[in-house]
């Protein structure tokens, strides 16, 4: 039985850095997690928790042991738009 990985991190994305997404220039985040590495993954899977702001908060990912992408959550809110 293979266990799951999960992965902290955290975002500070303004609605225009976002906004790149819908035009197409962009289509995948790339940040450091909290355990160092770089990590990339689609931008769609970030997009509900998309403000009039943008995306601000400490996020956990959630992979299969084959790092297929399961699920991911908001821990913590939009604290980095003051």
């Amino acid at each position: 039985m293979s266990s799951h990985q999960y992965i902290r991190f955290r975002l500070n994305i303004s609605a225009d850095q976002y906004l790149k997404v819908y035009q197409g220039v962009a289509k995948n985040i790339s940040v450091q997690a909290d355990d160092g590495r770089r990590i990339a993954f689609p931008a769609q899977n970030i997009k509900q928790f998309l403000s009039r702001d943008g995306i601000y908060g400490y996020f956990e990912m959630e992979l299969t042991a084959e790092n297929k992408f399961v699920g991911i959550k908001q821990i913590m809110g939009n604290f980095g738009s003051v």
